[in-house]
């Protein structure tokens, strides 16, 4: 596979915090990579740094083999990154619908002479209600998002991330917060975006989900990456168990037991 995306030896300091140091990548196109490691290793540093939310120290992140680390985030998207939040944050005063509308029409909205020129919104709207459906809330289109569930509310973020046409679609734990029907429901979801042919990568502390949908694992942990490669050999890996590694009062290592299920 050719690289679709490349981080090349990224080091980024927060003052004299190294929250990432030297860590390289390549996803390649349709792939649904999983970038996991424990709270603190500097996963949504990474892809704040893909998205150009951080400027990294040193290092480089390369689309489509162009050199993006000085653009900026909207420079980013218009080249085919789209970055999905944890922490769903939709515009309250605006329909479901009109939420992805306005998403869709960000190839309008980024020049003025388009925006003030392009006064139908049928097509976004038109999208809009594909994406719904895709993601499957459409029965919510007309809702405000003060009153979707959250499960509904994460399935929405999705929708606007995809209606700017992502090249590489980047999910920061979109399964956090969900019980665990919802969790698999849209871990299935995002199995079959990616079967579409969308190009993923998934922060997601639910070890057993990304066994389910993640055929390649990267690692991070202490800001450096310890692994690399297929979901099966990497939760074997004894570098990841070591980190993922917390003793409980009866001794035992309940993060080891974790990562063993989900390797199986």
């Amino acid at each position: 596979m050719s690289a679709l995306l490349a981080v090349e030896d990224v080091l980024v300091r927060f003052g004299g915090v190294t929250a990432l140091a030297g860590v390289s990548f390549s996803l390649g196109k349709g792939e649904l990579l999983g970038l996991i490691g424990p709270n603190g290793a500097g996963k949504t540093t990474l892809l704040h740094t893909v998205i150009g939310v951080v400027t990294p120290t040193k290092g480089r992140v390369l689309v489509g083999g162009r050199d993006v680390t000085r653009l900026s985030t909207d420079a980013r998207a218009r080249l085919g990154l789209a970055l999905t939040h944890q922490i769903v944050r939709p515009f309250r005063g605006m329909s479901v619908l009109d939420n992805v509308t306005l998403a869709a029409g960000f190839a309008k909205t980024t020049h003025l002479l388009r925006a003030l020129t392009s006064v139908s919104r049928t097509a976004e709207r038109a999208r809009a209600r594909e994406l719904l459906a895709l993601v499957g809330i459409a029965d919510y289109a007309d809702a405000a998002p003060a009153v979707l569930p959250l499960g509904a509310l994460k399935r929405l973020e999705v929708a606007r991330a995809l209606a700017i046409s992502p090249e590489v679609l980047l999910l920061d734990e979109p399964l956090a917060g969900l019980n665990s029907v919802e969790a698999t429901r849209l871990a299935a979801t995002l199995a079959d975006l990616n079967a579409s042919g969308i190009t993923m990568i998934l922060i997601e502390h639910n070890l057993a989900k990304v066994a389910e949908i993640c055929p390649r694992l990267v690692v991070l942990d202490n800001g450096r990456k310890i692994a690399d490669g297929s979901t099966a050999a990497v939760l074997a890996d004894a570098a990841v168990i070591a980190a993922y590694m917390g003793k409980d009062a009866s001794g035992r290592d309940p993060s080891h037991a974790e990562a063993s299920h989900a390797a199986g």
